[in-house]
């Protein structure tokens, strides 16, 4: 895969699955984006491990419409262009119905809903103009494994998540013809930060025994399906979700 002159604007890339995709684009050639929204430090230590020259870092609440327009704009005009869109950014949250108030329940869905869902649509719209009106370009939405077999204690981040996987799809039908591709992976556990409490905890063992890998996902297994989906002909699996979850949970 070569992503020479390409540029790419990966979102929630200051660590975790986000911080390996920017790598991995930057070691194919890429000239990267890299998006945070509250962690500068943690961007700045993205930045540095990526080889090549050019790259950026970017800054969005993506709940905040107009700091998402700020962003794609800045990113357009100092980079010189977008070709690629990982909307990778996420929170997850826990607030299982029979344990959170009304409020607290409200608070959740309306915090997820719009870092998740709202500000990836956002994004999405954004680039896909530009995109459009130059030549085309590939978007490719990190979803989840939570979308098709639920989160009973987060139900709010499996419908943000279901929502991506809907809105990537009915995209691609509506661009595909303008030569703006979409596609999807949907990952079950990856071993990042935010899972490490429960992959390091007493649930380690039976989480990994999900798989018949033995294992869980690393964020290198992730970014090399987004790059994949984002190279030079992949067009074809425009409206594809590629599960990544090692056959711990199949769909029909």
């Amino acid at each position: 895969m070569d992503f020479s002159n390409q540029i790419i604007l990966v979102t929630g890339a200051s660590r975790g699955i986000g911080r390996t995709i920017a790598g991995q684009f930057a070691a194919q050639g890429g000239r990267v984006a890299v998006h945070y929204n509250a962690n500068a430090k943690a961007a700045e230590e993205t930045l540095a491990t990526l080889e090549g020259s050019g790259h950026l870092i970017v800054q969005a609440d993506l709940a905040d419409e107009a700091a998402v327009q700020r962003m794609v704009e800045t990113v357009i005009t100092e980079m010189g262009g977008l070709h690629v869109l990982v909307n990778n950014a996420a929170i997850y949250e826990d607030h299982a119905i029979a344990k959170v108030r009304y409020d607290e329940w409200q608070a959740s869905w309306m915090r997820t809903l719009h870092a998740n869902l709202i500000g990836s649509a956002n994004t999405t719209f954004l680039a896909a103009q530009h995109m459009m009106a130059h030549g085309g370009g590939r978007i490719v939405n990190v979803s989840s494994r939570g979308a098709f077999r639920g989160e009973p204690d987060a139900p709010a981040y499996a419908a943000s998540k279901a929502g991506l996987n809907a809105m990537g799809q009915s995209l691609a039908k509506a661009l595909g013809g303008q030569k703006v591709y979409i596609t999807t992976v949907a990952p079950g556990w990856v071993e990042t930060e935010m899972a490490a409490a429960h992959l390091n905890g007493p649930d380690g063992d039976s989480i990994r025994a999900q798989s018949p890998l033995g294992r869980v996902a690393t964020p290198d297994d992730v970014a090399y399906t987004v790059l994949f989906l984002a190279s030079a002909g992949a067009e074809f699996l425009t409206g594809t979700i590629v599960d990544v979850n090692g056959a711990s949970y199949l769909r029909t």
